[in-house]
């Protein structure tokens, strides 16, 4: 009797970077992490100033093995059409995410606050604000 033919072989890449988080909420903290790691130069250092250029809402669906199937807008910076486009960018360049190995992908909401100088911090990192 043949030998049974060999299972079948995923063309997909192996994830480079995985998250065992449990969570959406969990998972938002390894999101952050790594847009740090490849943000480092534009993250605002210290606590943000009392008025901010933009605050924006983006919810941000990754794949099983880190790749961005959709981004949206929960709340929109519509007066600063530029920072929305920045922020897109910002957040397909910096895929594959870390593969959230546990929920097998995940929709996400981080929020972005974002500085008059082009830097920024998310909400799930940030040093906070300085009063007036």
């Amino acid at each position: 009797m043949p030998a049974p033919p060999p299972p079948p072989v995923s063309t997909r890449p192996a994830p480079k970077h995985v998250s065992h988080a449990a969570s959406p909420n969990d998972y938002r903290k390894d999101g952050a992490r790594h847009l740090y790691e490849r943000n480092g130069h534009r993250i605002y250092k210290g606590k943000l100033p009392p008025l901010l250029h933009a605050v924006g809402v983006l919810q941000v669906e990754v794949d099983d093995i880190g790749d961005i199937k959709q981004v949206s807008w929960m709340r929109a910076p519509s007066h600063a059409p530029d920072v929305m486009r920045e922020i897109e960018r910002t957040v397909r360049a910096a895929a594959p995410f870390p593969a959230p190995v546990r929920m097998g992908r995940v929709t996400y909401t981080e929020v972005w606050l974002w500085d008059k100088s082009g830097n920024f911090q998310l909400d799930t990192l940030t040093e906070g604000q300085r009063s007036k």
